[in-house]
């Protein structure tokens, strides 16, 4: 009955309003995303990133692990030193040197993580529940000390028993964390399941809930806002969606959905988004595919004879947001798919002027082309076909 009920009650709020207010993006493209399988970022690259995602208005970046050492701690204090707006948080193991370390950068916030699956203390820590409870405490309790403010982190909490989870969540607060960081570790939870377990340990536990979700089988952003509707005000988010394997929620994505599915805009300067992306993307040495979500080239990119018309008597046709809203411009390109109207409208900003059976025998013309190349011709082929065809 308990899963009917709560099934029913995740029905009944996504059509709630979500208090804008109330959610904050904690970016981990410095440390999560820098995770990613041969990504190093430079430190000069460390410290504009930072500054990029401090001017688009994120509220928190976790800007590292100090206690790597070298340049690592060194990026971390220059960027603490810059007197950014948001906050910064580093990362950290239940390990007092640890903590020291990120003391010693100056951030205002730590992360302590660890394991609370079973299959990981077993097999990874080599411990028992009790001494993960055990560690957590004392890290916090040092953590304190020192006013930072304190995510403890639950890893592969996705795969943990509900009840020790609710053990793990209830003994970081009752040591003073003041949230609970929720990481779906291996990407495998889905939105339904994320509500329920969201929804429990704030109800039963009271505490701030941050939602960290990997992108294992395409579901990080549903299940981040599956999460925030259940009551999490925290979500970790990657620029282009950098992380381990498949990667994290991705920032630009989960403030776009936010945004136009929720109704919930968070106050971004969403305009800087396609520069930020493509920034990240160059320093990780990672192309933006051409049909990523939001930032992607092809996004506003016409080809298809009715998508063109359609958009050209009223863009809302096929857009929710203009182009223009991330740093994008609208494109008409000539290929397979191109009719009289498309290629018409085309010509006519290239210059061109052109009667109905022209336009016919140059639709014929194009087609081939494209298939031949198979591709859309750029703007200087579609040219020289043009004046080819003129000089007959």
């Amino acid at each position: 009955m308990r899963g009917i009920n709560i099934f029913t009650e995740f029905s009944q709020r996504v059509g709630e309003k979500i208090d804008a207010k109330n959610i904050k993006i904690d970016d981990t493209t410095l440390r999560d995303g820098e995770q990613t399988a041969g990504v190093v970022f430079a430190n000069e690259e460390k410290i504009h990133i930072a500054k990029m995602l401090d001017d688009i208005g994120v509220h928190q970046i976790e800007v590292g692990i100090p206690a790597m050492g070298g340049d690592e701690k060194n990026a971390i204090k220059k960027i603490v030193s810059m007197g950014l707006n948001c906050s910064l948080l580093a990362w950290n193991r239940p390990v007092i040197s640890d903590l020291e370390n990120s003391v010693d950068c100056g951030v205002d916030s730590v992360a302590i993580s660890i394991s609370s699956s079973d299959i990981h203390i077993e097999q990874k820590l080599r411990k028992t529940r009790e001494w993960v409870l055990e560690s957590v405490r004392n890290a916090v309790d040092f953590a304190k000390k020192y006013n930072l403010y304190v995510s403890v982190n639950a890893e592969d909490a996705s795969r943990t028993d509900m009840e020790f989870l609710l053990q793990f969540a209830r003994n970081a607060r009752d040591a003073g964390a003041d949230r609970l960081r929720y990481c779906d570790t291996l990407g495998i939870m889905d939105p339904f399941e994320t509500f329920m377990r969201i929804k429990t340990i704030h109800d039963i536990i009271g505490i701030d809930i941050e939602m960290h979700m990997h992108n294992d089988f395409g579901m990080a952003i549903a299940n981040s806002i599956a999460g925030i509707k259940a009551g999490a005000k925290y979500v970790n988010t990657t620029i282009n969606g950098l992380g381990e394997r498949a990667g994290n929620a991705a920032f630009e994505e989960l403030v776009m959905a936010l945004k136009y599915i929720e109704a919930v805009d968070l106050g971004f300067d969403t305009k800087k988004f396609r520069g930020l992306s493509e920034y990240v993307a160059i320093a990780s040495d990672r192309s933006i595919p051409t049909w990523k979500p939001i930032v992607g080239a092809n996004i506003f990119v016409f080809e298809t004879e009715n998508r063109v018309r359609l958009y050209t008597a009223d863009h809302r046709n096929y857009e929710l947001f203009d182009p223009e809203d991330v740093g994008l411009e609208t494109g008409i390109i000539i290929g397979k798919y191109s009719g009289l109207f498309s290629l018409n409208y085309k010509l006519t900003s290239l210059g061109y002027k052109f009667d109905e059976q022209q336009l016919k025998e140059l639709v014929e013309i194009v087609r081939n082309k494209a298939i031949s190349l198979k591709r859309s011709l750029f703007d200087s082929e579609l040219i020289e076909t043009c004046e080819a065809y003129l000089k007959g």
